[in-house]
């Protein structure tokens, strides 16, 4: 970065040194192990869950699709986070240029925004499905989740590209150190010796205004999707219906509740150091991706009983694979 040019910086740094946490600079390597030991947990259960519904030509339905895209969202959320963290915690190499931080950012809340529209069309597919059960296979068809995911994809990109865009305009001349573990928006603005209210706006207007509707649409279809479960005569349709809602919401809740914490948080609480901020930003990043699969694989019964298949028949193909003994001295050769 160069210097002053009257009075004023002209120019500004291009590239950063990402620092996930500060207050235990000299000991991060120890933090190697607890994220690397969740990043393969993350990876396993997911997949798992994934594997099982792709492996299972009856699970192949739109809720089941939707589920299976959900995880991979989630897998590609900790992918673009925590390989990197991990190899600046192990190498001390951290250093990232601003079109990496900036394509880093767009990443990071377009996943983010995805998997919440991904859960509007969930949600949208139950009420359909719980509404107008007769009707739901003519409805609900292949064309219109394809044409649905694209609506979504086009929508999280609308709401994430202004946010980038203004991000790619500002000046950072006030240090080259960014106090976190990735390109956080508003971390990477603390760096900038412009005017940058019009960044803040847009990108409080934008969380504000995408959380608030998204809670709307969710509040008036699933409460639709209960007034129309309890209407339903059979004791073990009502169930299983309740038991389906019951996982999506618990899903619902887990989303939203870690990102609005998080946001909270860093509002509310501005006395707390940047380690504890960079921690909720994890937790709100992780948490969903490490839950999901969890209560899907644990609560939606006809994952469950295809899961237990599969770990029985893992089991027994273990067991029975016998190893091979060593000759005696008698057959030993010479």
């Amino acid at each position: 970065m160069s210097g002053w040019s009257n009075g004023t910086y002209n120019e500004s740094y291009t590239s950063f040194l990402l620092v996930g946490f500060p207050g235990i600079q000299e000991a991060r390597a120890l933090l190697v192990m607890p994220f690397l030991s969740l990043y393969l947990v993350i990876l396993f259960t997911n997949a798992l869950v994934i594997h099982t519904v792709a492996s299972q030509q009856t699970l192949h339905q739109p809720m089941y699709l939707l589920i299976t895209l959900l995880l991979a969202v989630n897998v590609c959320t900790a992918t673009t986070v925590l390989p990197a963290m991990l190899f600046s915690f192990s190498t001390r190499f951290n250093r990232i240029s601003l079109p990496q931080c900036l394509g880093q950012m767009f990443c990071i809340y377009f996943l983010v925004f995805f998997d919440c529209n991904i859960l509007l069309v969930m949600a949208l597919d139950r009420y359909v499905a719980i509404c107008y059960p007769l009707r739901y296979p003519e409805i609900v068809t292949g064309q219109l989740l394809a044409g649905l995911m694209g609506l979504a994809a086009t929508r999280s990109t609308c709401i994430v590209a202004p946010v980038v865009v203004l991000a790619s305009r500002v000046r950072f001349c006030r240090s080259d150190v960014i106090h976190h573990f990735a390109c956080e928006h508003m971390a990477l603005m603390k760096l900038s010796c412009g005017d940058i209210s019009l960044n803040k706006t847009v990108g409080l207007t934008v969380r504000i205004f995408n959380r608030v509707l998204d809670m709307l649409l969710l509040g008036a279809s699933y409460s639709r999707i209960l007034h129309a479960v309890f209407k339903i005569s059979s004791g073990g349709a009502r169930s299983k219906a309740l038991n389906t809602c019951g996982s999506h919401l618990l899903v619902i809740f887990t989303v939203y509740s870690s990102t609005m914490s998080s946001s909270i948080v860093y509002r509310v609480a501005r006395a707390a150091s940047q380690d504890t901020h960079n921690l909720l930003s994890a937790f709100y990043l992780l948490l969903p991706c490490l839950i999901n699969p969890i209560i899907y694989g644990a609560r939606t019964k006809e994952i469950r009983q295809h899961l237990v298949t599969l770990l029985q028949r893992t089991q027994k193909q273990v067991s029975t694979e016998k190893p091979q003994s060593l000759p005696s001295h008698r057959e030993l050769p010479g």
